[in-house]
């Protein structure tokens, strides 16, 4: 079972509330973009967000999902850097961000390109079906996250498997030739970012059909791989408290739909 930091341990604060879809363009992280709570139950999400797709199993339960997460607002790559700051705001203190891949807090306003700042890194990689950073797959921010600049460009567009040697820069992380293996802390995220993506583009919006496979290697495929790997991580780290709130801010705040594997991680396993 994976490690946790001590700043996931916040409280879940869950609201009775109904959820509503909205739909919209985005604007900029608005001021009071805190991470701080939670908006519905899982019994209201099924009841309202997951009607249709509760009961269901396999390509059935896939469809119905990719119907729910499409209705969405789009963000541009600009926007992206706001609304990171917002989704990945460490609990612990509210002027950083914590970094997928080191679990380290940097200032918010610390991120560019240079060595020692934080970027936007695709989880799955942009070239994995070729989407760039065009407003869709490219500015999707499910699978967007601040990382080392040193790091991302280490990942590169690996593939996700065990194995390789350990990172100097980033303990805990481990890379060989032809792919990346996160820390145990994040393994289950990196999985569950990667299955959205699937469910959220099938080809039907101009994007290429992104699917998970069971091997690495697969350059500019719209492929991401290794899923029996990725399924291994998603049950062994479960969805921490770090990850649910993240998934509430996309969901208020920003794109108005939901990773559907951090709400029902069984779905994996009844998918795939």
């Amino acid at each position: 079972m994976s490690r946790r930091h001590s700043f996931y341990a916040r409280p879940l604060l869950a609201a009775a509330a109904a959820v509503t879809v909205l739909a919209g363009t985005a604007a900029a992280a608005p001021a009071d973009a805190s991470p701080g709570r939670y908006t519905a139950t899982a019994a209201a999400l099924d009841d309202t967000y997951y009607q249709d797709a509760v009961g269901k199993t396999g390509a059935e339960l896939k469809a119905a999902l990719h119907t729910i997460i499409s209705d969405q607002t789009k963000l541009s790559y600009s926007q992206v850097w706001d609304a990171l700051k917002a989704t990945d705001e460490d609990p612990a203190n509210s002027s950083n961000v914590v970094l997928l891949y080191t679990g380290r807090s940097q200032s918010k306003n610390d991120n560019g390109g240079n060595s020692g700042q934080w970027n936007r890194e695709h989880v799955w990689a942009k070239s994995h079906g070729d989407f760039g950073t065009s407003t869709g797959p490219g500015t999707d921010i499910h699978h967007l996250r601040p990382t080392d600049v040193q790091v991302n460009s280490t990942r590169g567009n690996k593939d996700f498997d065990n194995g390789g040697s350990e990172l100097g820069s980033a303990p805990g992380n481990f890379t060989d030739s032809d792919s990346f293996e996160p820390r145990d802390e994040v393994k289950g995220d990196v999985a569950r970012m990667i299955l959205y993506m699937a469910v959220r583009y099938e080809g039907t919006d101009s994007f290429a059909d992104l699917e998970p496979n069971d091997q690495v290697n697969n350059g500019s495929a719209p492929k991401m791989g290794k899923l029996s790997v990725l399924k291994q991580w998603s049950q062994e780290d479960p969805p921490d408290t770090f990850e649910k709130r993240r998934n509430d801010v996309i969901f208020d705040q920003f794109q108005h739909n939901r990773n559907p594997f951090i709400d029902h991680p069984e779905w994996v396993g009844a998918i795939w």
